[in-house]
């Protein structure tokens, strides 16, 4: 047991009075780690008003005691790494190779990031655009910042959402995902341990429709920020129109994964298992849909599934494993849906297609799963799976290849498989997508964006773009003539003796 309390308001640590709890269970186990009373709209409330009330300290504080607070928040996660890995293993199910070397030093960079980011928000120069008037631009923050967060990457998404929002003098309040609390609970406790004023980090735990819904739609909120699926992407911004919000979305994806005749296919192989099975597939950019030239798809398909036929399930505390469980039983009914309906569709189903059994089968293990033969119309093909379930397609030009990836209402993530440089740079300019990499698949860093196109969102995550999202443009125009009548007055009134 771990945390008990729903709530971080103001500095202190409440339970819910939803008169609802959820257990946060293991999913690689079963096991219940810790009961949770969920939290009522009225709790919601008591958090916006925390932040309501800190706003106006943070947002005067200095952009380099900001930076402080942030540098010792970093400190106190890296003293507290190895507890971080292990909750965010047992709650969310990934393995802890998974959290010790991706999650939880991803999770300190992107503060340490924040941290310098804070002492660099700049407007535009100072000018005289009509030689009479000075003009400034200052970048100020919104305010209270209502934002939710997804349970794929518990920690790492309430890293994303906080960490923008007050470098750039903003409060929040962050709802994780009721399933996956644990992390952010303890997070928000570091926040006030680091020196972070009571009231600018505050966590509600409860369901979407009810705290959820409370959070965006509470007046005294000025920005939502939201990552999850495109369905409730489309309630909570309107929701937010409502009140007139500054909405940010980063919903779902179907990556296009695109290898040409002339890629290096051990390269592709290799980067197409990595990017389709990493967090179990249950990733917005994960490689989902593998284009492939006609001439090399035998070869690929085989080494995929290979590599698929190699992967170690196991124990998610055991650094041996490799892949980890679905995040709930539900969910991994969901992602064998899909594949069962996939063979319906004509699919063929070359290795994986089902949950394991022996010990795994108490928990929500799926086996790497690789699909052929579908047509571009089908369901596995277009909808977001999120799991570890990859297709592959066969193209024959350039430009069908571009046609075909392309093909979705999603734009989150992209990749080009070649040793070309002319179609590398081709592929850079022709995939829709907010992030594209060349020769590679997954790999983010703290100083450039992420975010999407089309029905993959609006807005970015990390590097300096973010703060394009958590602060608002305010021109201030000074007159430097020291002229009682101003010569554009003549154009309102005319000054008769």
């Amino acid at each position: 047991m771990y945390v008990s309390d729903a709530i971080v308001a103001g500095g202190r640590s409440l339970p819910g009075s939803s008169g609802e709890s959820i257990d946060v269970v293991n999913p690689a186990t079963g096991a219940v780690l810790d009961t949770i009373e969920l939290a009522s709209a009225a709790d919601v409330g008591t958090c916006v008003a925390a932040a309501a009330a800190a706003f106006p300290g943070w947002s005067t504080a200095t952009p380099a005691d900001r930076a402080a607070a942030l540098t010792r928040l970093a400190a106190t996660i890296q003293a507290r790494a190895d507890e971080y890995a292990r909750v965010e293993t047992r709650q969310a199910g990934k393995p802890i190779r998974l959290t010790t070397e991706f999650d939880v030093p991803g999770s300190i960079d992107n503060i340490a990031f924040f941290a310098g980011a804070a002492r660099n928000l700049e407007g535009k120069a100072s000018a005289e655009w009509d030689g009479a008037h000075t003009s400034i631009i200052r970048r100020e923050p919104i305010g209270v910042v209502g934002s939710i967060a997804p349970w794929n990457y518990p920690l790492q998404m309430a890293m994303w959402k906080i960490l923008p929002a007050i470098a750039a003098g903003n409060t929040i309040v962050l709802k994780p995902a009721e399933i996956t609390p644990l992390t952010a609970l303890m997070l928000a406790q570091d926040c006030l341990a680091a020196g972070i004023p009571p009231g600018v980090v505050n966590v509600v735990t409860g369901t979407g429709p009810v705290a959820g819904e409370a959070l965006v739609g509470d007046p005294r909120v000025a920005m939502v920020s939201f990552t999850g699926s495109t369905a409730v992407g489309r309630r909570v911004m309107e929701l937010a129109t409502q009140g007139i919000k500054r909405v940010h979305l980063e919903l779902g994806g179907k990556a296009p994964f695109v290898v040409f005749e002339d890629a290096d296919l051990e390269a592709a192989v290799h980067g197409a298992v990595a990017a389709s099975l990493i967090n179990a597939g249950q990733d917005c950019t994960a490689a989902t849909r593998a284009y492939v030239h006609r001439s090399l798809v035998d070869a690929f398909v085989a080494g995929v599934a290979d590599l698929y036929a190699g992967v170690v399930l196991g124990p998610t505390e055991d650094p041996a494993t490799d892949l980890g469980p679905l995040v709930s039983r539900r969910h991994q009914e969901r992602v064998a849906g899909f594949v069962d309906r996939s063979r319906a569709d004509g699919g063929t189903v070359v290795v994986g297609g089902n949950a394991p059994g022996g010990e795994l089968s108490r928990g929500c293990y799926y086996l790497p799963t690789l699909v052929t033969g579908l047509p571009q119309a089908a369901e596995l093909v277009r909808s977001e799976v999120f799991g570890p379930v990859l297709v592959v397609l066969p193209f024959d030009t350039d430009d069908e290849a571009f046609d075909l990836a392309n093909d979705t209402p999603f734009g989150l993530a992209a990749s080009a498989w070649t040793t070309g440089v002319f179609r590398a740079l081709r592929a850079q300019r022709e995939l829709r997508a907010g992030c594209v990499w060349i020769n590679d698949h997954i790999p983010i860093v703290s100083e450039m964006p992420h975010g999407g196109f089309g029905q993959s969102g609006f807005g970015k995550d990390m590097s300096g773009y973010s703060f394009d999202e958590y602060t608002q443009v305010k021109h201030v125009s000074m007159d430097i003539t020291g002229e009682t009548r101003k010569s554009w007055h003549r154009t309102v009134f005319t000054e008769r003796p």
